[in-house]
């Protein structure tokens, strides 16, 4: 979806790195409520989207600021941060979790609710969905993202953002056949389009690994590490990949990346071994195995370091919900994360069960 070949010489690394992320539904639900409401949305891992489908409502943003959302708006939030909707500001919030849901059509609950009972004031009809993706929540790609993304500020660049929003409307308030499975749909293909939207304008202000991507040579660098994130990435290796000097390479890339080569090699593995686990539900030993690692125990402290839990949390624990028909968003490859003090495999120099060092 964010490939531009056709109108440049080749990919922009940060497209490359992208192309690999999709979206999977989690969860939708049709909200119907009277006025006064008032309801609260918890932080959640997944992104969130809404769609205001009758009348307007009032958000309250992560900050406590109250904005307008007007009919036929849409707004998504990348990281799910905690938020409200209420039909005035200033009301008490109640979770979301007090409404009565109810099956209403495919694979979308309904929820009405509101003042003193149905009819009891005006009407507010609008979409919610959780939608997950499918890379690590700590993926830079996603830390960058804004809190919310509103879709009035990016439709005049995505002409086919309010031709979606219409269908959406369309099916919302009509209750036809199948309506469900079309809604499931288009959120995600809204949500792909307000991602594809943001990198294409340049990201808006995102600075740090957004910028370090979009440098000619250290984001060649970086889109090799996500795509391929099991390779064997030694300094050398990486110092090809920008067609500089191993010094060289090793001082530009600290300098723009903020980090050493090693660190940044070893955040993306852990966070792509986290996937294997938690999603593919492979061996703890066969994830080890694939990353180079010599030892099951090694590549569990190396994880455990990152991540801050050993691999048997995430290889044990309940696999994520996923949707049967994922839809790409043409975004990124493997996740990122937080600073780490310890060097991968083939990049170490405090682990004897591992290759010689490379400084």
């Amino acid at each position: 979806m964010l490939d531009q070949s056709s109108r440049r010489s080749g990919p922009d690394p940060l497209t490359e790195m992208l192309r690999g992320l999709r979206l999977e539904g989690v969860d939708y639900a049709r909200y119907e409520m009277t006025t006064p409401w008032c309801l609260l949305f918890p932080a959640q891992p997944a992104a969130r989207l809404h769609f205001m489908a009758e009348q307007g409502c009032w958000l309250r943003t992560p900050e406590g600021e109250w904005v307008r959302l007007e009919q036929g708006d849409a707004v998504l939030m990348p990281r799910g941060v905690e938020h409200a909707l209420a039909s005035e500001p200033g009301l008490s919030a109640k979770p979301t979790g007090h409404c009565a849901f109810q099956h209403c059509c495919g694979e979308i609950a309904e929820a009405r609710g509101g003042g003193a009972g149905e009819g009891s004031g005006e009407a507010t009809l609008f979409f919610s969905a959780s939608l997950c993706f499918n890379v690590d929540a700590q993926h830079p790609m996603l830390r960058m993202m804004p809190e919310l993304m509103w879709v009035h500020e990016m439709a005049v660049h995505e002409p086919a953002i309010p031709a979606l929003l219409g269908t959406m409307a369309c099916e919302l308030t009509l209750d036809r056949v199948g309506a469900g499975g079309i809604l499931t749909r288009l959120a995600d293909v809204v949500a792909a389009a307000l991602i594809r939207c943001w990198v294409e304008r340049g990201c808006g202000s995102a600075t740090g690994w957004v910028a370090a991507a979009r440098d000619p040579d250290i984001g060649r660098v970086l889109a090799a590490i996500h795509l391929n994130p099991s390779e064997d990435w030694t300094v050398d290796a990486l110092a090809k990949v920008m067609h500089a000097s191993r010094s060289a390479f090793a001082e530009r890339f600290a300098s723009v990346v903020g980090e050493t080569p090693a660190r940044y090699v070893l955040q993306v593995q852990m966070h792509q071994a986290r996937q294997w686990l938690e999603r593919d539900r492979m061996r703890i030993s066969a994830v080890a195995r694939r990353l180079g690692y010599d030892s099951e125990a090694s590549f569990s402290r190396a994880f455990k370091r990152v991540i801050g839990k050993p691999p048997s949390h995430f290889r044990n624990a309940e696999p994520p919900v996923r949707a049967t028909r994922p839809v790409d968003a043409s975004p990124a490859g493997s996740a990122s994360g937080r600073l780490a003090d310890q060097a991968p495999p083939r990049l170490r120099q405090d682990d004897d069960e591992h290759p010689p060092a490379i400084d």
